[in-house]
């Protein structure tokens, strides 16, 4: 994903000078967030550690969050991101967190979600979530679609935290 490579060197420079960590919970993005961010030389000094939590077996058992804790939250929503973020953050004792779920294709979730469709959020100092909707069923794409607007979403809210 070398379009994300520049907003991932920019997400890593800030955590490096500011002396602050991260962790990750992804799901339809399928670990491209963590990988882009263990490409970049350096990244054990900010890159704590991430999660693949495409199921709900994955999310009780990588994140500890229990199917009664999404009682009044709806998966791939803003919410249930923010819940994948705040947890992740938590878990890893990390100062920031960014999660990631949705729809990748070629069809829709069982939420009645279209294929296309993410949410996304940030955990930490500055915190904020974001629906992404493509628009279309290519798989690879979406994947690297959602990649990319967790890093936009991340270091939007890092340079907020200025």
């Amino acid at each position: 994903m070398p379009d994300v490579e520049p907003i991932a060197r920019e997400v890593a420079r800030l955590l490096i000078s500011r002396g602050e960590t991260l962790a990750v919970a992804e799901s339809s993005a399928g670990g491209l967030v963590s990988a882009v961010l263990l490409a970049i030389p350096g990244a054990s000094a900010y890159f704590l550690g991430g999660a693949v939590v495409y199921t709900r077996l994955s999310r009780r058992i990588l994140l500890g969050i229990p199917d009664a804790a999404l009682a009044d939250i709806r998966p791939a929503s803003e919410a249930y991101a923010q819940l994948l973020a705040r947890t992740a953050r938590d878990r890893f004792g990390a100062g920031w967190a960014v999660a990631e779920t949705g729809a990748t294709g070629p069809t829709g979730n069982r939420y009645g979600d279209a294929a296309g469709h993410a949410c996304l959020a940030v955990a930490g100092p500055r915190e904020r979530s974001l629906t992404l909707e493509p628009g279309h069923g290519d798989r690879q794409a979406n994947m690297q679609a959602f990649a990319g607007a967790a890093f936009d979403l991340l270091l939007s809210c890092l340079r907020e935290a200025s």
